[in-house]
This record gives structure tokens, sequence and C-alpha cells, in this order.
């Protein structure tokens, strides 16, 4: 079935209420009230907005970019004197940096196995909690002129399909969705992250993609969504950890309690999260 008509008003929703959410966030923090999110140094890291300050750099999955932007300016405007600075990409690669060294205060990843990638290298500070999961989708060109109603469908001779790199959160659920429905797909090509297998279709350089729900929400009228139900199958968790070499910990820590908060729950949920 396909899902379309209620896209451009969910993504306007997101930046809306979310929005609105979050401004009551900052009147909550400038209280030095809020005590609601979990774990024990969230009263310490929540406080009053002048207790914060500098930059925060957060290295997430290409798919939380929406969001995370909306939540990143959010924070900035309850936290005056503070930035935050994204860096996004597939979260393999998002990984690898991190354990290479490069400086960041925050990991979101679009799966355990590229979150463990950095605890086992003793790069996490505590341990990362599952924020939200998120489910595929069958991106089509819009209108879907080829007819794409299944998973199967994405076989037939002559359809040029796209999947995100095995390696990566999107590639490795794509896998599971195929082997879960007994699918054998040979793709024109692989991509390192999910924004990038979308916008083939988007560039009109492919003719579908199997990407995240999330991303054909964000892309609005630019791509049709089809929901195919092996995507059951390969549902993926997102967990989100504050780094053990944080240069900027307290702000850090407070991004995270945002992203984890009712508020933050909000925003991703209107971009088309769902709940952990």
């Amino acid at each position: 079935m396909t899902r379309s008509a209620r896209r451009t008003r969910r993504t306007l929703q997101v930046t809306g209420a979310g929005a609105a959410a979050l401004l009551a966030l900052s009147a909550c923090s400038s209280s030095g009230s809020d005590d609601s999110s979990s774990g024990s140094s969230s009263g310490s890291s929540s406080g009053s907005s002048d207790e914060l300050s500098g930059e925060v750099t957060v290295f997430a999955a290409a798919s939380l970019k929406e969001s995370f932007t909306t939540l990143g300016e959010e924070f900035e405007k309850a936290h005056p004197g503070t930035k935050v600075t994204f860096s996004f990409g597939g979260s393999d690669t998002l990984a690898a940096s991190i354990t290479g060294g490069a400086p960041a205060d925050v990991f979101a990843s679009a799966s355990p196995g590229t979150m463990q990638v950095v605890t086992d290298a003793g790069d996490a500070a505590g341990t990362p909690a599952t924020f939200v999961r998120n489910q595929l989708e069958i991106a089509t060109l819009p209108g879907n002129p080829d007819g794409i109603s299944s998973l199967k469908d994405l076989t037939e001779s002559g359809l040029k399909v796209v999947l995100c790199a095995e390696e990566v959160p999107c590639g490795a659920a794509a896998r599971k969705a195929l082997e879960a429905g007994g699918i054998e797909l040979t793709p024109v090509s692989y991509e390192q992250d999910v924004k990038s297998a979308l916008n083939k279709v988007v560039l009109k350089e492919a003719d579908a993609a199997v990407v995240y729900k999330t991303d054909v929400e964000a892309a609005g009228d630019k791509v049709e969504g089809v929901d195919f139900p092996e995507a059951a199958d390969a549902v993926n968790d997102y967990p989100i950890a504050l780094l053990k070499d944080a240069r900027n910990a307290d702000a850090a820590k407070a991004f995270v309690e945002l992203v984890r908060s009712a508020e933050g729950q909000e925003v991703l949920t209107e971009a088309g999260f769902r709940k952990p």
C-alpha cells in the first residue's frame, strides 16, 4: 500500500509540534526543575540554560538528519551559548571514525551492531540506550509509475533498484527482509548510507530503493513510499551514547537527555520513527 497523502502534513508537524514542545523544555530547563529524564546524571546536566556553553559534536546516522537538526536548533535556543555541530553519515563509517580518534561528544547509531564497535573499543561512556526504532520502506519514483506493490516486484527485469551496502545498517536490514521473503535481488548499486540510496531515486537514476520509512517521509513528494510485510522482520534499534573522550561532557549529556525526553521523542515520532 502506498503512503503519500499524509507526508507533507507530517513533515510540517515535525517542526511545528516538535518546536512548540521543545520550547516548553526551554522554560522547564531555565527553572532548574527538570528531573524527568532517565540516568543518574540527569539532574546536573539539564539545569538552567546558563550552566551550559560551548560546542557539542554529534556523530549521527544519516537517517537522523532532519529530526536531529531540529533538536539541535531547539537545544541551542534552550541553552544560549551552546552550538550543536553534526556529522551525519553511514553508522559504520562514523563508528570507524570514532574508534580512529575523531573528536566527538555523542554517537547516535542506526543499529546496535555499529554501536558495539564503539563500546568494544572502550570509547563509550556508560551503556548506550535505545531511543527509537526504524522500519524499511520501498521508495519509488513519484506516482509509482512501475506499479511496485511488494518487495518481490523489485526483481522485475529492467527495474533499476538501489540498496544500501550490507555493512551499513539499512543494508543489513534490507538483506534480512529479502531473506525473510525468500527473495534474491541484485541491485544496480550499493550505497554507503541511506540518503545516498534515496537520492538515486530522487535524481531518477534508479526506479526504486529500499530505505527507511523516515527517509521516505523526509523526501516529501520527491518519492512515493510502498510498505511491505517483510519489513517487520528487519526493524532497527537506534542506540545513543555519550562518548568517553567528550570535550563538552555536560552539554553532551544534556543533548542526549533531550533526545530521550518526551519532547525529543515527539520530534522523532513525527519524523516517522517508532518508540523503543
